[in-house]
């Protein structure tokens, strides 16, 4: 169901959106110097929020006795509609398609692709295997840079692009058969890196279900072996604070997951170099804390024996000294303080809050 109505002075509005991004992408084709400039700029366009005129016409709200008055949940982008309404109207979506492909390697032309497209690729019939080939692998491609956005901005804009490809395509076999099968791997892989971002956690048990199958499987272990890999290894590509410490918040979900020792020990080894300060992470105090729980948590086994290394390597830099012991010192305070106003005033809930 799409998440407009349809009436005719919606109709009209997605006619007049379609031309202009028709006269972007034409102006971005006859504009060599400008080309990525211009496209950036469509970009940003298409992924901003409906504004509350737009959204009037495009719910139908404003034809008070219209029958397809449909509510959505707020907010909702540009892109979602056009998505949409591309699906349902192949047709109107043919133009911009063909002058995309002409921008095909052009930065921010897989962007667009895939904010605009990604319904109509599994609503339409293709038979050429090459071009859907081609288009799927955009998808993919095109669907990696923007939810990379996402995390060097700490939002979750494209989250229902996410959820669609999620939802909608892994999670359903016929809709997901409908693209190549090397699609399919790195359409799973791409889900595999943002899950924990879009929240996705309680179904990695279907998630798993539903994985394809991968020529090297027997080389690398079966889906929750890549799944991990793959989590891995995004998690060691992440520089923004907040988003590593979502990350480490959820990664607890992993236990009881069966792996292979490669892949225990790649994880194992991934969360303890967030437990030190300095090179090659650089970890703050706060993921080094989040970091040492879910190491502690997923593998309870030689816990004491780690922390007393970490110890010893850690004297070997004088310079941490001061603000780890001042840091010691403010947690024994604390613990101190909350245990006597724990016995004061019994119906206070005693509580050690993370250190930030």
């Amino acid at each position: 169901m799409p998440s407009f109505a349809v009436t005719p002075r919606s109709s009209a509005y997605f006619s007049a959106l379609t031309q202009e991004i028709d006269k972007k992408l034409q102006k971005a084709i006859a504009s060599p110097n400008q080309r990525r400039d211009l496209l950036q700029a469509l970009f940003a366009d298409i992924a901003l929020e409906v504004d509350d005129r737009a959204r009037d016409i495009i719910l139908g709200r404003e034809d008070a006795a219209s029958d397809s008055l449909i509510e959505v949940k707020i907010p909702i982008c540009f892109y979602d509609v056009l998505a949409d309404h591309f699906s349902l109207e192949p047709e109107h979506g043919k133009p911009i398609l063909v002058l995309i492909v002409q921008l095909w390697s052009q930065p921010f032309a897989s962007h667009i692709f895939a904010l605009l497209f990604h319904k109509w690729l599994f609503e339409v019939e293709l038979d050429n295997s090459d071009v859907l080939l081609r288009y799927s692998s955009a998808l993919v491609q095109g669907a990696t840079n923007v939810f990379w956005i996402d995390i060097q901005t700490n939002t979750t804009h494209f989250q229902s692009l996410f959820l669609y490809l999620f939802d909608d395509v892994a999670l359903m076999p016929m809709r997901l058969k409908k693209i190549p099968l090397q699609t399919q791997r790195d359409l799973f892989l791409l889900l595999s890196r943002f899950i924990f971002l879009y929240n996705q956690v309680d179904k990695i048990e279907s998630f798993l279900k539903n994985f394809p199958e991968f020529p090297n499987a027997f080389l690398i272990g079966g889906p929750a072996d890549m799944f991990v890999i793959e989590l891995t290894d995004q998690l060691q590509k992440l520089k923004v604070e907040p988003v590593l410490l979502h990350y480490l918040s959820h990664i607890k979900v992993l236990q009881g997951l069966e792996l292979r020792m490669t892949t225990s020990t790649r994880l194992k080894t991934c969360l303890y170099s967030f437990t030190s300060p300095g090179g090659p992470m650089y970890p703050t105090r706060a993921v080094r804390h989040a970091a040492w729980d879910a190491l502690d948590f997923l593998f309870p086994v030689g816990r004491y024996p780690r922390h007393i290394i970490s110890l010893f390597f850690r004297l070997m830099y004088p310079w941490y000294w001061p603000s780890s012991c001042w840091n010691f010192v403010l947690s024994c305070i604390q613990a101190i303080l909350y245990s006597i106003l724990s016995r004061i005033f019994p119906s206070f809930k005693s509580r050690n809050p993370k250190q930030s």
